[in-house]
């Protein structure tokens, strides 16, 4: 039997067309789909690749600037030094309260002192600085310089007792005090005075006297290591 096709020709060609229309938008969109994540892999890797450029531009400098701040700490670090060592040169390192509280603790009643002068002498030891602006500072009202570095201070104790006995025994109490050595007395006399409350401006004798010690914050070195002078 002999199939017979009523379609006329147009209609086919038409129909094939939209097939093959079809055919190509469905292509054309794959393309696109494809392009599209292909531009989205791209772009990630790029902004990726930029940022790890950009870290290593900031290590660079970074590693760049370390010498350099290394350097600024350093020399930071030495004028610091150099102020610690001045301050340490300068500072007298004694407690002047703590002192004169033991001289007020070893004073008596029967002890009147009327000055007592705290004054700074390089060790014997010590060499000579180079100049004298490297080895003192003056101050205002001195004149003489103000030694500096390993310095012992010297006291003069001037006043007056009722006897001749209290004298002494101050000196002893001197002696006997951790903070103070070489104890020497200068003089000490008899003297008449007149008390402002006595009546009728009866004169009584006092004995006058001066004592010369030294703090005993330091230690003297002399040859062979021998230790002279308390601590």
């Amino acid at each position: 039997m002999k199939e017979i096709d009523f379609l006329p020709d147009w209609y086919k060609s038409g129909r094939r067309q939209r097939i093959s229309y079809r055919t190509q938008y469905v292509v054309l969109a794959g393309i696109f789909v494809v392009m599209l994540v292909w531009n989205f892999v791209v772009g990630q890797s790029v902004s990726k690749a930029t940022a790890e450029l950009t870290d290593s531009a900031l290590n660079r400098a970074q590693g760049q600037n370390t010498p350099q701040e290394f350097s600024n700490v350093h020399s930071e670090l030495i004028e610091l030094s150099k102020r610690a060592r001045s301050m340490d040169a300068i500072d007298c390192k004694i407690d002047v309260a703590s002192v004169v509280g033991e001289l007020s603790f070893l004073i008596t009643e029967k002890v009147v002192v009327s000055k007592i002068v705290f004054s700074a002498e390089k060790l014997e030891n010590e060499k000579p600085a180079a100049s004298k602006a490297e080895s003192a500072v003056r101050t205002t009202g001195r004149k003489q310089p103000i030694p500096l570095g390993s310095v012992r201070f010297r006291l003069l104790i001037s006043g007056v007792a009722s006897q001749a006995g209290d004298v002494a025994a101050l000196i002893c109490s001197l002696e006997e005090s951790p903070y103070f050595c070489r104890v020497t007395p200068s003089f000490s006399r008899n003297k008449k005075i007149t008390p402002p409350a006595s009546p009728g401006g009866k004169e009584i004798q006092v004995s006058e006297f001066e004592i010369v010690c030294y703090l005993a914050n330091y230690r003297e070195f002399v040859p062979h290591n021998i230790a002279r002078g308390p601590v």
